[in-house]
């Protein structure tokens, strides 16, 4: 295998036309298997139990994807030690350890190492911008320190914000992607995806689209709109999606932490992978060709995604072994009804259940209309004590 920093770079590869596939949501496949804490969604996995992040690095390799992110979501020293989070390993720790973990299965194929950053605590409580940007110089230090291939800015509501982090990011000389957690309605201050993308792109992005928060087909939508703004300033750019795995048509323009079946309701709105198939070939025909996803995305997804577009890409990953193209390997199946379901228009076509009675197709969102610096966004180190959410609990619940 080639040693670090010989294979095609990420815009090497995306210059040629290539298919650039990503990996999936870790925070919430690792809080699903008991490794990540959710509300804090802090990534100290990489340090406390590497082989449990190895392991899933590798799962999502064996699918398709040809990006190992590190697993630094949310690793900012001011997120980490939030709202009485405790931790037993300092930011720096955990960064190396994701650097060193990405690295050691990218190696083990055709996949680059990508450090990410994401909006920070700081940003939200209204310190300066030279605070927030020296938050990401201290996490890319150790980027440039274990030489990835490229740096992510994602997850940012705030175009304000994401901007910061490019131009941070920007000084390391490597290639830059940005996407930030908005729909088609924009960031949080009604900042266009198109206005979004250009001011990306004038930051010194080389990447821009859009990650979580809403559905792959919402996310093709949005990217869709950032390329149409960025082509009509005369700029250029490639083009990025790692949505969600949920489906979410009754979002607002805060996307499923609104949903009151956050985080832990989730489970009935995940796409089939049938439905990951479509999302990959819309993508695709939309131009995008850095594809991947966000929370809720687990390997098998990612697998149908590289299936999609085996064609295109010339191979298909080694988890296809154990999977056939359009359910072919229901053909072996015991059952004579099941046998009749090894066909592509079975699972097209087909309208899954939820199997729970009585249970809505939609949800109305919590819309409290609160962004930065509002006094409820206001973060400490401090845990949050029972008179501060007392008066939470009485807004979703007035007696």
């Amino acid at each position: 295998m080639a040693p670090a920093g010989t294979q095609r770079g990420i815009l090497e590869r995306l210059d040629a036309g290539e298919i650039v596939v990503g990996d999936g949501g870790f925070v919430f496949a690792l809080e699903k298997r008991g490794y990540v804490k959710a509300g804090p969604w802090t990534p100290e996995a990489a340090a406390e139990h590497p082989e449990a992040v190895r392991q899933l690095h590798r799962e999502f390799l064996r699918a398709g994807s040809n990006v190992m992110q590190t697993f630094t979501f949310y690793a900012s020293d001011d997120k980490l030690e939030n709202r009485g989070n405790a931790l037993s390993f300092t930011g720096q720790q955990i960064n190396e350890a994701a650097c060193d973990l990405a690295r050691e299965v990218a190696n083990e194929g055709d996949a680059l190492v990508a450090g990410g950053v994401s909006q920070t605590p700081s940003y939200l409580s209204c310190k300066s911008e030279n605070d927030v940007k020296d938050i990401f110089k201290k996490q890319i230090d150790v980027f440039i320190k274990k030489n990835v291939d490229f740096l992510i800015a994602e997850y940012f509501e705030h175009v304000e914000e994401a901007e910061w982090a490019v131009q941070v990011l920007k000084t390391s000389g490597k290639p830059v992607a940005a996407t930030m957690c908005i729909g088609p309605t924009g960031d949080m201050h009604g900042v266009t995806p198109g206005d979004c993308a250009v001011r990306l792109v004038k930051a010194g992005a080389d990447i821009v689209g859009v990650n979580c928060h809403f559905d792959p087909l919402t996310c093709v939508k949005t990217v869709k709109l950032m390329k149409e703004g960025v082509e009509k300033a005369g700029l250029k750019a490639h083009y990025m999606v790692q949505p969600l795995a949920y489906h979410t048509p009754d979002c607002n323009c805060q996307g499923f932490i609104d949903l009151p079946e956050f985080p832990f309701a989730l489970e009935p709105r995940i796409l089939t992978r049938w439905d990951m198939q479509k999302y990959a070939r819309e993508a695709y025909n939309a131009g995008i060709r850095y594809i991947g996803g966000c929370c809720g995305f687990e390997p098998y997804h990612i697998r149908a995604v590289s299936e999609e577009l085996s064609q295109e890409r010339g191979l298909l990953p080694a988890a296809s072994e154990k999977h056939g193209l359009w359910a072919s390997e229901l053909k072996m199946h015991t059952k004579p009804w099941v046998r009749a379901r090894a066909r592509r228009d079975y699972w097209e076509t087909i309208k899954p259940a939820s199997g729970r009675p009585q249970c809505p197709s939609m949800s109305v969102p919590d819309s409290w209309g609160v962004t930065k610096g509002h006094a409820e966004l206001m973060q400490q180190k401090e845990a949050t004590t029972q008179e501060q959410l007392q008066p939470l609990f009485e807004k979703v619940f007035p007696s």
